[in-house]
């Protein structure tokens, strides 16, 4: 359809009354009406309008009208299938929205498939409160599966509510069963690629959760706890005296200090740690009257004595080089035989003076760099000491705190390095620590047997490395705001190996099978992903634990077991680029998505994960384009929380105030940044919103008795204002879209505010009021203004209509004619943006015109104090006379006798000085009758026979040839 004629909208009131009103005075003026209310009472008027969105499958009909045009695809980032959605849920949805629509009316089919994610450990801790532990994995699925069904079905109905138009009907889920097998075929891709290995490796461990977390999943919260600092006793002095250069050690006990903020890491140590280029210092002290020698980084050595309320000489100093590989003992080495070992000295970048020692002691089970070090040095996997048990509690086969949790055993440890005489000091410390983000409590770093996706693997077509991939994939997307990049990149460079594995029943399987003794995956493994993935089609990921090795194994099944782990959550959502974009929706997608569109925190969840899986998949990024948006506050900046009772749910908002002002209000705030709301602030939102819908409704009354087909008017023959008007919208619209096309949205609502209350309500219409109301019906110069008014209406209802989506459709169904309703299908969204006709001379109309505004500006100040004397009622008894020079002079002069309609004035003239000095603007009260049906005062009210009360340009409108308008 040609956006060079008038179409129509959604839900269709009663055709709008043709033809001015009848009026009671024998002198009537053409007061036309619209069935469009001047009160948009939207929280009781917009349900019904959702209703009729999905009877007439509104939706529907958009996709049948955007056939063939060419694709833009925002991929849903899927909200989590558990509770109401909130307000931050409402931004995100509405955001989204807004993006859709534009780019749909910009002449683009721009589907929207609404996603959930439906497994994850939320879901399964909801089953056990509302079920009970315990339950066998068979019902917990069930069970699940069922939970979040539910909870789709609630979060679908408000995200509805919200004006939100998509596949509802359809839309993806990650635990549709489509989708869970392509999830696992996606993960067999990537172990064929090389990118995947199973290793014993220190990972982010919940002891509430019982399993791994992704990075996603760690928040940072203040921590209270003993620091120490613990002695390891010299062992092997000869060589520690030659590392110092001394023939030998003074006498006296000795020992290497460290200091941790973790002591339950303590029964764990299995080295020490020092910095190759840091200086060390053999320090002489005594300690109860006894000779005592400590080995600290030459720089802490007055603050360490200090802490430990010593006094003390350095005796010799070295390079922490010099010290590699001497061995020094355990602290506990003499309270059990367990502990009776040595811990070698290791070389390692990470160590600092900032704190502490400038020594670092490594438990490699339960540091990352511990870890790495200790691996690099040579020790083996199973040389790894691994107390910790998955629920925080020591094994009890460790000796001195067997079965008491890691927390609690801090102070039965410090009792014991006390004893043994290796502690130095403990003093509480407040630190930032990670912390689970679902419970909020501390967590830790627990080497477990893990699947990881390799960082820095070469794969093994011997491309590129997963990190350099992504990397690259990040420096070929747009970012909206572009500081998302460098986040984003850095996060990126810097990140450990990904987790994949989970230890929960709620997900997806790593359908493996592995090999009891050797830990080897069956060599038949992408064939019998294949043939499980195929299950899952059927059946679901219940389908897995129904398998038996035997089933798929045949006589190999003796010697192979099912892998029990689970995929990381945040795989689900990250794969569905392949699942959903590829998979289950791939006839309403394309790949790569144009844009991802989620909160700030999904630089290191959702995009993330997105882009480690398609560069792994396809080595690309899944996104053209990146946008994020921040987070709601209150009205003073403090984030919303039921605590602080503070919180403003979406729900009372579209039930008190209607879903267009919420939307409104999205719109109207910068998302780069923090979302403010209160009521204060909705208040003005609804202001805001009264205005643009005011005008709406002008617009709508004064076009309701003008036929484009009959009555229009070209753009050369209409009035000079006129053509100034639809010059003016032109460049409004040109700037909008380029904001819309930058998915800037605030400065579009900005923008139409502006106009709507500035350039409309306080120039163009005021001016025009007199011609719509005063001339012939069917008169040029009202025609003209009609045509210009319709113009203004089609293009102004298309672009508001991504924001304020429920009034765009109802102005729409009162505006369009009944021909253009039915050929728009019923709905305004099918349309594209307005193609307003070329303005010839519309660069000159718009630089006099907005001349004549700004000496309007400063009449209008001289006429409120006339008003405000009482020496005039309204800027009709007034008489202007303007003293202009030159430039001036033209510009008022070139308006002649309608100079007086652009001031609202019953008399303008322009009278030529010789110079700017000599201006001047004399404003007085007209002397003349006031025309009963114009209400201008003129000399000729009376001087016709039988109309005493009119003027002679209502006389010549109503019975004449009608007046004739060039300018205003």
């Amino acid at each position: 359809m040609s956006d060079k004629t008038p179409e129509s909208s959604t839900p269709a009131p009663a055709p709008a009354p043709k033809g001015p009103k009848k009026a009671a005075s024998k002198y009537p003026v053409n007061m036309t009406d619209t069935p469009f209310p001047m009160r948009g009472d939207l929280a009781r008027r917009e349900p019904g309008w959702v209703q009729q969105w999905q009877d007439k499958k509104v939706y529907e009909r958009v996709r049948k009208a955007c056939a063939g045009r060419p694709k833009f695809i925002l991929h849903d980032g899927p909200p989590y299938a558990n509770g109401d959605i909130h307000l931050g849920h409402a931004v995100n949805k509405i955001l989204k929205d807004m993006v859709v629509k534009s780019r749909t009316m910009a002449g683009f089919d721009a589907p929207y498939v609404p996603g959930w994610d439906c497994h994850g450990m939320p879901i399964e801790i909801q089953i056990e409160k509302l079920h009970g532990k315990g339950l066998p994995t068979a019902d917990v699925l069930t069970r699940a599966r069922a939970y979040a069904n539910a909870q789709v079905e609630r979060q679908k109905k408000d995200f509805i509510r919200l004006g939100v138009l998509g596949e509802w009907d359809n839309p993806y889920l990650t635990m549709a069963f489509g989708n869970e097998a392509d999830e696992l075929r996606a993960l067999g891709t990537m172990l064929d690629k090389g990118y995947v290995y199973r290793g014993l490796k220190p990972v982010n461990w919940c002891f509430d959760c019982g399993s791994a977390l992704a990075e996603a999943e760690v928040e940072y919260q203040d921590k209270r706890d003993p620091a120490i600092d613990v002695g390891f006793a010299f062992a092997e002095h000869a060589k520690l005296a030659a590392a110092f250069g001394l023939p030998a050690l003074p006498a006296g006990d000795g020992f290497i200090a460290i200091w941790t903020t973790t002591p339950w890491t303590i029964p764990s140590n299995q080295a020490l740690n020092v910095h190759p280029e840091i200086e060390y210092a053999l320090v002489q002290t005594s300690r109860d009257g006894a000779p005592l020698m400590l080995v600290l980084a030459a720089d802490l050595v007055a603050s360490c004595l200090a802490r430990y309320k010593l006094e003390g000489a350095v005796v010799a100093t070295c390079a922490g080089a010099a010290l590699e590989g001497i061995g020094f003992r355990h602290p506990l080495h003499a309270a059990d035989a367990f502990f009776d070992r040595l811990s070698p000295m290791y070389l390692a970048d990470y160590v600092t003076t900032e704190t502490g020692t400038g020594v670092v002691h490594s438990a490699p089970a339960y540091g990352l760099d511990d870890f790495i070090s200790c691996k690099e040095h040579g020790m083996r996997d199973d040389e790894m000491l691994t107390p910790v048990m998955g629920d925080g509690r020591f094994a009890s086969t460790l000796p001195l705190f067997g079965g008491m949790t890691i927390w609690e055993a801090s102070k039965p440890i410090c009792a014991a390095l006390t004893a043994a005489g290796a502690l130095f000091e403990v003093k509480m410390f407040d630190h930032s620590y990670m912390h689970c983000w679902r419970h909020k409590t501390p967590i830790v770093y627990r080497a477990t047997s893990q699947w990881f996706a390799g960082m820095d693997l070469v794969p093994k077509d011997g491309g590129k490395t997963l990190r350099q991939a992504a990397l690259d994939g990040i420096a070929e997307t747009r970012f909206f705001p572009d500081w998302g990049q460098a986040r984003l990149h850095g996060m990126i460079a810097n990140r450990p190996d990904w987790t994949l594995s989970r230890q929960r029943q709620w997900g997806v399987p790593m359908a493996f099978f592995i090999h009891k003794e050797t830990g080897a995956l069956h060599p038949r493994t992408p064939e019998l992903l294949e043939q499980v993935a195929k299950l899952i089609e059927q059946k679901g990921i219940d389908a897995w634990l129904a398998i038996e090795p035997a089933d798929l194994l045949g006589d190999d099944a003796a010697m192979y077991i099912k892998n029990k782990d689970t995929l990381d959550v945040w795989f689900d959502s990250g794969t569905t680029h392949q699942t959903v974009l590829r998979g289950s929706h791939a006839g309403q997608s394309a790949f790569p998505a144009d844009l991802y569109l989620e909160g700030s925190d999904q630089h290191r969840g959702w995009f993330h994960s997105s882009l480690l899986t398609s560069s792994m998949l396809n080595g690309r990024a899944p996104y053209k384009a990146l946008l994020t948006h921040g987070f709601t506050v209150d009205a003073e900046g403090k984030k919303m929380s039921k605590s602080l009772q503070n919180t403003l749910a979406p729900q009372k908002i579209y039930d008190t105030l209607g879903a267009d002002i919420l939307r409104l209000w999205v719109a109207s705030t910068d998302y780069t940044g923090e979302l403010s709301i209160s009521d204060e602030i909705l208040k003005r939102v609804t202001e805001s919103y009264r205005r643009i819908r005011n005008t709406l409704r002008f617009l709508l009354a004064n076009t309701s008795d003008f036929d484009p087909a009959q009555h229009a008017v070209p753009v050369a023959a209409m009035v000079e204002i006129d053509r100034y008007a639809i010059a003016g919208m032109a460049a409004l619209q040109a700037d909008i879209l380029a904001h819309y096309e930058n998915y800037e949205f605030h400065p579009v609502i900005s923008k139409l505010q502006n106009y709507c209350s500035e350039d409309l309500g306080g120039f163009y219409l005021d001016v025009i009021k007199d011609r719509l109301y005063t001339c012939a019906p069917d008169s040029p110069e009202r025609r003209s203004a009609q045509s210009a008014l319709w113009h203004l209406a089609q293009s102004l209802l298309r672009l508001m209509a991504p924001t304020l989506s429920f009034t765009a459709e109802e102005a729409w169904a009162v505006f369009a004619t009944q021909a253009a309703y039915q050929d728009s299908a019923e709905t305004i969204f099918t349309q594209t943006y307005w193609e307003l006709p070329q303005v010839a001379d519309g660069a000159a109309v718009l630089d006099k015109f907005n001349a004549l505004r700004a000496v309007r500006a400063d009449v209008t100040k001289q006429l409120e104090e006339l008003r405000a004397s009482g020496a005039i009622g309204s800027s009709l008894q007034a008489e202007i006379t303007f003293k202009a020079a030159a430039a001036k002079f033209a510009l008022l002069a070139s308006l002649d006798d309608e100079l007086r309609f652009v001031f609202i004035t019953s008399q303008a003239r322009a009278l030529e000085v010789a110079s700017e000095t000599e201006e001047s603007v004399e404003v007085s009260a007209s002397a003349a009758p006031k025309c009963e049906r114009c209400w201008h005062y003129r000399a000729d009210v009376g001087s016709h026979a039988g109309h005493a009360g009119l003027c002679g340009r209502c006389v010549s409108n109503l019975f004449g040839g009608g007046e004739r308008r060039a300018f205003a």
